[in-house]
């Protein structure tokens, strides 16, 4: 085993270390400019497109709705990554690593867009509502199959195996804390809400993530917001700490400098996943008018993820003096240092919002795998033999070590994101394409532009946007 572990972290350390973090910042800036900083330039349209999705696409019978498609890819971005992790980053990486995770969710925010209009444009019919991801922009835009299926059997070890193993892993950590429960006895539960959700389909999900992810998120917000609001003249010296953290001279004379950066940017990318190819599989399930759109709601969604409820986190520890001297770390120091500004009622709390929002990433996670399943043409006896094995895979997390499962999650999101980051960098002309089509109609006064793919030059293998009704000559 221990032979295992240390492979498991030397391949980690090349992957991260050498190819990835070159990877997710040199595209993520290319991508930022290509868009021409598509991030900022469309921050109040992405407020307005997500309130559209929540009333007349939501009242479309079978249809996911953009909205849900958003609360779906949100539920499995807001999870342990940004309760846990962020205390995790904090011990290993020290301050500085938050303000690494901020800089990796702004320049990954224009690799989020890209992916998720890609997974637009590729999207493929699936009854009455579609699927699509990083698998089937492979197949259908590089023309390599065998890469998609890749990438699909990756996603699913990932999301569908590990990746819930770890969402179930702080929350037997945190309930066991807060309440001393047998990780067994929180295991088996989470398995059954689990099961009952994930043998419902797609709709289930969605609805399920719509309810959850608003109200728990906003209500995690309201109470850091009230933490800092209370600390408020300790609030600049917050500041400080993280950057004379992320560029100070102690760190590069400790040679810590790159340490902080990897963590950061490893737990960044952890929790809002923009450039690994996960969020693309929610964004291609929702019915919108213009690929762009959905782009654009994803490419908020990391906002919101790592600038908002990450920040929360990072403040709630940062807040509370003593944090280094506790010993603890993941969710353990998070429900400490809550505690420790709202009394008792801190650690239930924060059991309580694990909970939910890992229920919500499991649920979510499920669906990538599901989509990648379908991918592969698994048979609906090998579908619900994978969904036994996501539950298994819950009551499997609730009670093993957590490092093992936090560096295997960071090895197979490694390798997931390398493929991704490849695909989208060879397809992402049709991203910068669409989003062209898209500027161009919003400035001829229509407010919900129309795609049709015969407007792109040289976009093949489409199968959902050949009918629309379009005036738009070829770009």
């Amino acid at each position: 085993m221990d032979a295992i572990f240390k492979l498991i972290n030397n391949m980690n350390e090349f992957l991260w270390s050498y190819i990835l973090i070159v990877m997710l910042i040199t595209l993520g800036l290319y991508f930022t400019f290509r868009t021409k900083f598509v991030q900022i330039r469309y921050f109040g349209e992405m407020f307005r497109l997500l309130g559209n999705g929540t009333s007349k696409d939501s009242k479309k019978e079978g249809k996911v709705s953009s909205f849900q498609a958003f609360c779906m890819s949100t539920a499995s971005r807001v999870g342990t990554g940004n309760i846990a992790g962020i205390a995790i980053a904090i011990i290993e990486g020290g301050p500085g690593a938050i303000f690494w995770m901020w800089i990796i969710a702004l320049i990954g925010s224009a690799s989020s867009f890209v992916e998720s209009t890609l997974a637009q444009i590729y999207k493929v019919k699936d009854g009455d509502s579609f699927r699509g991801g990083p698998a089937y922009y492979i197949e259908q835009g590089l023309n390599k199959r065998w890469l998609g299926s890749t990438f699909a059997v990756l996603i699913t070890i990932s999301f569908g195996f590990i990746f819930n193993a770890v969402q179930a892993n702080t929350v037997a950590t945190a309930f066991n804390s807060a309440f001393g429960l047998d990780k067994m006895i929180i295991g088996i539960v989470l398995g059954v809400f689990t099961a009952a959700v994930i043998f419902g389909g797609v709709h289930r999900i969605a609805k399920v993530s719509e309810v959850i992810v608003p109200i728990f998120a906003g209500l995690y917000i309201l109470v850091a917001l009230f933490i800092v609001v209370t600390n408020l003249n300790y609030l600049p010296d917050v500041f400080k700490l993280i950057f004379e953290s992320a560029f100070g001279m102690r760190e590069i004379a400790m040679g810590t400098m790159g340490g902080m950066m990897i963590t950061g940017i490893k737990r960044g990318l952890f929790s809002n996943e923009a450039g690994m190819g996960s969020a693309p599989n929610a964004a291609a399930t929702a019915d919108v008018s213009h690929p762009v759109q959905q782009g654009l709601i994803q490419t908020l969604g990391v906002f919101t993820d790592t600038i908002v409820i990450c920040s929360c986190t990072a403040f709630i520890i940062l807040l509370y003096p003593t944090y280094m001297e506790t010993g603890l770390t993941g969710i353990e120091l998070t429900q400490a240092a809550l505690s420790a500004h709202i009394g008792s009622m801190g650690n239930i709390f924060i059991a309580i919002c694990i909970f939910l929002f890992a229920f919500s990433s499991i649920v979510g996670n499920y669906y990538y795998g599901q989509s990648n399943m379908e991918f592969v043409n698994l048979s609906k006896i090998g579908l619900n033999v994978f969904r036994v094995i996501v539950v298994g895979m819950v009551l499997f997390g609730s009670l093993t070590k957590v490092q093992i499962v936090w560096n295997l999650a960071d090895l197979f999101m490694g390798l997931m994101a390398v493929i991704n980051l490849i695909a989208i960098a060879l397809l992402g002309k049709y991203a910068f394409a669409a989003l062209d089509d898209y500027t161009r109609q919003k400035k001829a006064g229509i407010k919900n532009p129309v795609f049709n793919a015969s407007n792109i030059k040289g976009l093949e293998n489409v199968e959902c946007w050949n009918d629309n009704k379009s005036s738009e000559e070829v770009i």
